[in-house]
């Protein structure tokens, strides 16, 4: 049975509230590993890579392979690989994104050579959640698709759960810029088709549950991929939220915690 499901989680607002781990999930992701069932950690936050969430979670006491971690970032880099021509980027992000992108190898143009006239020569405006936007950023990224530049966000996330409370994510960000040209971005994160094929590729399992805090992204990508859609109550989405957009999960718990309690029957593990 164990080797027959597979679970993808979301992170932030699941596991961990900004850097502050969420009762249980320790707890959890060692049960995981004791029994073999197969995860992999797909978040759609940008601002690291896989090898910074690494140390993020290793200091919140969970320790997972660098491997097992799926950022909208990496899911950006690998489908720019596959699936497009190379040419210089223009990136709207925090340092994660800048470093896939940098990964690319095309060539990233930043604010500095914007401000030269190189804007003209950007191919893809690539936005994501940053923490150091400045108007001169969205600026010259408006510029650039408006010139012609493929625009790309790496997920829709309007805002993200933190220890203060929910703050302005990267959809909100990829909001503006098409405020300001008119054009529709290709999204690549959850619940997007691009993310899943990542996060496919990385999970040998016959039957995937999906694990989030948002119903529009990981419940509705739960939905669209046909995983089991497990919803926990730590993050953005609430059971209000469930009754007024009709957006289903299979299951609702208050947290992690309890997911483990669920692993245990469903498994015929040891409590």
């Amino acid at each position: 049975m164990a080797g027959r499901i597979g679970i993808i989680f979301d992170m932030d607002g699941v596991l961990y509230r900004g850097s502050e781990p969420v009762e249980g999930a320790r707890e959890l992701v060692r049960f995981l590993k004791e029994n073999g069932i197969p995860f992999i950690f797909l978040t759609n936050n940008s601002t690291k890579d896989p090898a910074m969430y690494r140390e993020k979670l290793l200091s919140m006491g969970i320790d997972v392979p660098e491997e097992a971690i799926v950022t909208s970032g990496l899911a950006t880099r690998l489908y720019m690989e596959g699936h497009f021509e190379p040419g210089k980027v223009f990136v709207v992000g925090g340092k994660g994104l800048r470093m896939e992108m940098e990964r690319l190898g095309w060539g990233v143009i930043d604010v500095d050579g914007a401000r030269n006239g190189l804007w003209r020569e950007v191919k893809y405006v690539v936005v994501g959640l940053d923490p150091d936007l400045t108007y001169e950023k969205l600026k010259y990224a408006a510029l650039a698709i408006r010139d012609g530049a493929k625009f790309i966000g790496t997920n829709p996330d309007t805002t993200y759960p933190a220890e203060e409370g929910l703050y302005p994510g990267a959809g909100s960000i990829i909001a503006a810029l098409k405020a300001s040209t008119g054009v529709e971005p290709l999204i690549i994160g959850k619940p997007n088709e691009p993310a899943y094929e990542v996060a496919k590729g990385k999970l040998d399992a016959e039957e995937v549950w999906m694990v989030g805090d948002r119903l529009d992204t990981d419940i509705a990508f739960a939905r669209r991929f046909g995983m089991k859609a497990i919803l926990v109550l730590t993050g953005v989405s609430t059971l209000k939220d469930v009754e007024e957009t009709g957006i289903k999960p299979d299951l609702a718990l208050p947290s992690v915690r309890e997911l483990l309690d669920y692993l245990k029957v469903t498994l015929g593990a040891p409590k």
